[in-house]
């Protein structure tokens, strides 16, 4: 089992949380279990996956630019036993495999876990055929599949590990590019369907995902300046979603989901279900990417594009606080 230091945050963090994962994590998996099988969609190099491929290459299957193909084959995998996880820009594998997703994976509920590399705005230039912006919300439809988006590279790690020993099919999503920011640096547990309180403030409480939980922390401690207490939470169980962290938010005077992802069933609309279904709770206000597609440009252009930055975000939850 992978433990949190402060050396092994820095070393995962450089390393991002595609490459923690594919350069580290799968090489303790398949040493463990040698019915464990890694498929990916021609993105092998990209993904930090040569060692693994050198170490175990009767544990690994490039089935070239066929997602679909892909999802079928480790589903066929699976029913017969095996431990497969697939992976590609999560933009391919979620929207060109959505239906292999569903049947497969939700309805046959095969245990493969699928890994989306690159989501949110990270691809940068690369435009929006390659922005992950509705994964969350087609993801979040299909029964029986569990979905996970890790803050930081450590945690991408352990959410793995926790993947790795679920009995249902699990999405992970992960953000941010090389040299991810650090969130974790000493050892704590990652329960599917939990989250985890990183401050604990009276005013606001905000909830966020994948490494937009930094950009939070960040957000917080320019709101604290102003004597504005904030509670950050990372919610990186999307489903099933932590309720008990959400109704904990009641006293706040308002909550806030922050989310790399449209704001059209993500993380927010999660949320909102859950508050829906109660009585007493604050405003909510979703901050995420607007319903529209983005003018392509780097990665912090794009975030200011959608006010996803801690300035901005920090200016948002003043502007809704001064409403009353």
């Amino acid at each position: 089992m992978f433990e949190i230091t402060r050396l092994s945050a820095r070393t995962c963090s450089m390393l991002g949380q595609r490459g923690a994962i594919f350069g580290q994590a799968v090489l303790n998996a398949a040493k463990d279990d040698d019915k464990f099988i890694l498929l990916t969609a021609d993105l092998a190099t990209l993904s930090g996956m040569d060692r693994y491929c050198r170490i175990y290459p009767n544990q690994f299957v490039n089935v070239g630019i066929a997602e679909q193909n892909m999802v079928g084959i480790a589903a066929g995998m699976a029913a017969e036993g095996y431990h497969p996880v697939v992976t590609t820009y999560a933009t391919f594998v979620t929207m060109r495999s959505c239906e292999q997703i569903r049947h497969y994976l939700g309805y046959m509920n095969q245990k493969v876990i699928v890994v989306g590399s690159g989501a949110g705005l990270s691809q940068g230039f690369a435009g929006n055929t390659h922005y992950t912006i509705e994964d969350i919300s087609m993801m979040r439809a299909i029964p029986n599949l569990q979905i996970l988006s890790p803050s930081d590279a450590a945690s991408a790690v352990k959410l793995f590990e926790s993947a790795l020993i679920s009995t249902s099919p699990v999405y992970i999503r992960l953000t941010g590019n090389l040299n991810c920011p650090i969130i974790y640096k000493e050892d704590t547990s990652f329960e599917i369907g939990k989250s985890k309180y990183l401050t604990d403030g009276k005013d606001a409480t905000i909830f966020a995902c994948g490494t937009m939980v930094s950009t939070a922390l960040d957000a917080a401690k320019i709101l604290d300046g102003k004597g504005v207490e904030i509670s950050v939470v990372d919610m990186y169980s999307i489903k099933p979603i932590d309720r008990q962290a959400i109704l904990k938010s009641k006293n706040s005077h308002l909550i806030v989901s922050v989310e790399e992802h449209s704001k059209i069933g993500g993380l927010g609309a999660a949320i909102a279900e859950v508050v829906s279904e109660e009585t007493g709770f604050p405003r909510l206000i979703r901050l995420g990417i607007e319903d529209t597609f983005d003018l392509a440009g780097d990665y912090e252009g794009l975030l200011v594009q959608n006010r996803l930055t801690a300035p901005l975000i920090a200016e948002d939850i003043i502007s809704e606080l001064n409403k009353g």
